[in-house]
């Protein structure tokens, strides 16, 4: 008759290694709710901004436009818009559409402001001529200093 193996039973684990585990899969189990919760943090929570950093920039060169001409401009964290009418003079705005919040542009052909997204139109004071819009479009104040042309909220 075959003689009985001796088995290996397994005895307490050592209490160094069971913490040495433990503080493992806490570590790690942390270092994946913070990689997941950061994210969504910084997408949910909006970024911090200056106000005093935009309120005032530089939107061009004089001689950039042509009249009857507009262009996109950064207004701190926004759009603006920069419009040389047909007489020469320069007009700054919000390209904030006030009804969905979408970028307007100049249109040259009609000579009017434009908001693509529900046909919108605005006149050159920056009022609604016709379309969904609530309200008219902000108006900045426009100077020009030397070559730049410096666009403030007015």
């Amino acid at each position: 008759m075959p003689e009985p193996t001796a088995q290996h039973q397994p005895g307490p684990s050592s209490p160094l290694r069971r913490r040495f585990l433990n503080f493992i899969l806490g570590s790690g189990t942390f270092a994946l709710l913070g990689a997941v919760l950061y994210p969504v943090l910084r997408f949910i929570l909006p970024p911090e901004t200056s106000e005093a950093a935009t309120s005032s920039v530089t939107a061009g060169q004089v001689g950039d436009l042509k009249p009857g001409a507009g262009k996109i401009f950064r207004f701190g964290n926004q759009p603006g818009l920069l419009v040389m009418t047909a007489g020469g003079q320069y007009k700054a705005f919000s390209a904030v559409c006030p009804h969905l919040q979408c970028t307007v542009q100049y249109r040259a052909d009609m000579g009017q402001i434009w908001c693509a997204c529900h046909n919108g139109m605005f006149n050159l004071n920056g009022q609604v001529v016709s379309g969904p819009p609530p309200k008219g479009l902000e108006e900045f104040k426009v100077d020009l200093r030397g070559d730049e042309i410096v666009v403030s909220r007015a």
